[in-house]
């Protein structure tokens, strides 16, 4: 007999939300109802994550859940439905439920899980499409390099690559990359795993939180993806110092907002983009998509230790205040796990104050896709030679470095040299009479 499926008015399919204008898709992390239990609406259903935020998705309606389509761990799409609800159902369990006559459901266990056929969807393969940090997982998992992942088609949305992609490539997988026939007779060059000494009693195993796998995942991406190099000027902020402690006090009176050096970085480094917009670009196979909205992303330390880059939107638009007031609350509600998903997403440069945590420099890792990062070292007060009327004298400046890491694929050394230098000359040129 087939597996048939009857709905009456009262059963409300419960789909997969839209979470940001660029999210296709969300990862089931929790589901903290069961079939059979009575929801209220408005009431937490399931927890999902999509790229490093996490989401709880409520119920739209008061009912009884009648079917969960999808599993913790499970890649689902935006609209796919993940849940049956009975809306006029009481307080009870499945059992009362079916005593009423208004509803007949009768699913097979092979139709559950079921997802949409890649028959129905085009493929295409894009080299340089994004590839989520679970599809990531997978590869290193199945030992899959980044270039044979990217040459597997994608069944998803716009072409992108899915769980099941992956692992119908697998099945069907002609040799594993460590054997692929080389150009020349020599063997591939083998190096064994570096031992971990483990002292039972002594150390201890502390498995990666979801989010620490993911920047992890992301991080060898990057390294994978694109030829990192590195550049360092230092620069005299001590006018930017002198201003900022003379105006710290009257900002928090006057905004009721405090007066760090994040947005000052923020306009110095929206600035500089405009002066070199090709700094503000992505990489898409041969061809350099430049951006023509300028999107800061602030690397922020969460009270876990993992990191996040909220975004500050058209910040070359934004005055003083407003840019701010904008890093504030992306920081207050980083701290308090509250962003929302379309408050990370965006960003086309990305800086990371290092500073904060006493660094004098880093070498930061590029925040894909795009191509340059910078890393902002601590504000230190030490003697420097300075020229002056009377001649070379040495005088306490307030000092700090700068490093840009950008891609070497699309940018040269001249041109993140010089982006990086305007972002320098803008600090030490900072305007004094700027009013608050």
């Amino acid at each position: 007999m087939a597996d048939s499926l009857w709905l009456t008015a009262m059963i409300t399919e419960f789909k997969m939300p839209k979470m940001g204008e660029s999210i296709t898709e969300a990862t089931i992390i929790n589901w903290l109802k069961s079939v059979g239990d009575y929801v209220e609406a408005e009431e937490t259903i399931v927890e999902v994550a999509t790229d490093k935020v996490d989401n709880d998705v409520p119920s739209p309606v008061s009912g009884v859940i009648t079917e969960i389509r999808f599993q913790k761990d499970d890649v689902v799409e935006v609209g796919t439905v993940l849940a049956l609800i009975d809306s006029e159902a009481g307080s009870g369990k499945l059992e009362d439920v079916s005593k009423k006559e208004q509803t007949k459901v009768e699913v097979s266990s092979t139709t559950q899980n079921q997802q949409p056929t890649t028959e129905n969807r085009k493929l295409t393969t894009n080299p340089n499409a994004f590839i989520s940090p679970l599809i990531i997982s997978i590869a290193q998992k199945e030992n899959l390099s980044i270039e044979e992942l990217q040459t597997i088609p994608g069944s998803g949305v716009e072409g992108r690559l899915q769980k099941s992609d992956v692992f119908n490539y697998l099945k069907n997988r002609k040799y594993p990359i460590q054997s692929k026939p080389t150009t020349d007779n020599r063997q591939p060059a083998t190096f064994p795993k570096p031992k971990i000494n483990f002292i039972e009693g002594k150390d201890r195993i502390v498995e990666m939180d979801r989010m620490r796998k993911m920047i992890a995942d992301h991080m060898v991406y990057s390294k994978q993806t694109s030829p990192h190099v590195t550049s360092y000027i230092e620069v005299d902020v001590t006018n930017l110092v002198n201003w900022r402690n003379a105006n710290k006090d009257k900002f928090q009176e006057k905004h009721n907002e405090k007066l760090t050096f994040t947005p000052v970085f923020v306009q110095a480094v929206a600035k500089a983009i405009v002066d070199f917009p090709m700094i503000n670009v992505s990489v898409d196979e041969k061809n350099i998509i430049v951006h023509n909205d300028i999107n800061i992303g602030m690397a922020t330390a969460l009270p876990s230790g993992n990191l996040i880059v909220p975004v500050v939107k058209n910040a070359n638009e934004k005055d003083l205040v407003a840019l701010a007031k904008d890093v504030n609350s992306l920081a207050e509600a980083s701290r308090n796990n509250q962003l929302k998903p379309e408050q990370i997403q965006g960003s086309t440069f990305t800086i990371s104050n290092v500073g904060t945590f006493g660094s004098l420099m880093g070498t930061p890792i590029i925040n894909q896709p795009e191509v340059a990062i910078l890393a902002l070292g601590i504000i230190k007060k030490r003697p420097e030679v300075i020229e002056t009327e009377n001649g070379d004298e040495i005088a306490i400046r307030s000092m700090m470095y700068l490093s840009l890491s950008f891609d070497h694929r699309v940018v040269d050394g001249f041109l993140g040299g010089s982006f990086l230098r305007k972002v320098g000359d803008y600090l030490e040129q900072f305007d004094t009479n700027t009013t608050i």
